[in-house]
């Protein structure tokens, strides 16, 4: 894969990671209460669910300013892929399947960021002398 091309991927995905985090958090409670609402006749109890909830909007922020700087890229990458199987998960036991091609195009991209790190330019690992 070509550097440039990597990089498109990374900011990418990174942009994607940091916009879903950046319009959720001056929302916070709003997106909570919203997520608990479409996952009221789940199998998940509400004391997995607000943490998680409270949580979400900060670690997609922080993955995407992370891939963004190309900073720890490859644990952005690996903790955004969790984090979409988490979202998959969740999203099957309410039978969102709308919501579902937007999650496996995201974890797809993670998978791209993170197998071809070797590519990784315009990024502050490279500075660093790691990938």
């Amino acid at each position: 894969m070509k550097s440039m091309s990597y990089v498109f991927i990374r900011l990418g995905i990174g942009i994607s990671m940091l916009g879903h985090g950046l319009v959720r958090i001056p929302k916070l409670t709003a997106f909570s209460e919203g997520m608990l609402k479409n996952f009221k006749d789940s199998l998940l109890p509400n004391f997995m669910l607000i943490p998680f909830t409270y949580a979400l909007p900060f670690v997609e922020f922080l993955i995407g300013f992370l891939l963004i700087l190309g900073w720890q890229t490859k644990n952005a990458a690996v903790i955004g892929g969790v984090l979409m199987l988490i979202l998959i998960g969740g999203t099957s036991l309410i039978e969102n399947w709308g919501a579902l091609p937007s999650q496996m195009i995201h974890l797809l991209f993670f998978v791209l960021v993170y197998e071809f790190n070797q590519s990784n330019t315009l990024a502050l690992d490279k500075s660093q002398g790691s990938n």
